[in-house]
């Protein structure tokens, strides 16, 4: 049996097929925040509305519909659990970004081409 349910797409169905979840019963087992956690675990990078995607297709509505205090007891549920997380193996944890500006050096003048004394262009041999 596949994943056919409301809100998930081929992306999102693969997604979860590679963590485990292959029918809705395995969805509603884990809930939208249990498998959204892992598909971030997995290491793809889900954005927010593939967990009110999640959430409409266990409560069978568009993920729009998705209460807005409900998107934010799922938000908050789910930044918990990723904190719980142990940091990924065999990746260092990134730095914080940082941008260095350099202030350009005065640019040397540019060498002539010609001499203003000869009329002639260089190599001519007069």
């Amino acid at each position: 049996m596949s994943l056919k349910l409301r809100n998930i797409g081929p992306k999102s169905a693969a997604w979860l097929r590679q963590v485990g979840l292959r029918t809705p019963e395995d969805l509603a087992a884990v809930g939208a925040v249990g498998a959204y956690v892992k598909v971030r675990r997995a290491g793809f990078k889900p954005s927010l509305n593939l967990l009110y995607a999640l959430e409409g297709a266990l409560a069978d509505c568009h993920w729009q519909e998705v209460p807005d205090a409900r998107r934010a007891e799922l938000v908050q549920a789910a930044e918990a659990a990723i904190a719980q997380l142990p940091p990924p193996r065999g990746r260092p944890a990134a730095a914080p970004v940082t941008t260095t500006h350099h202030e350009a050096a005065p640019m040397a003048p540019a060498l002539a081409l010609f001499d203003d004394d000869r009329n002639g262009h260089p190599g001519d041999g007069d």
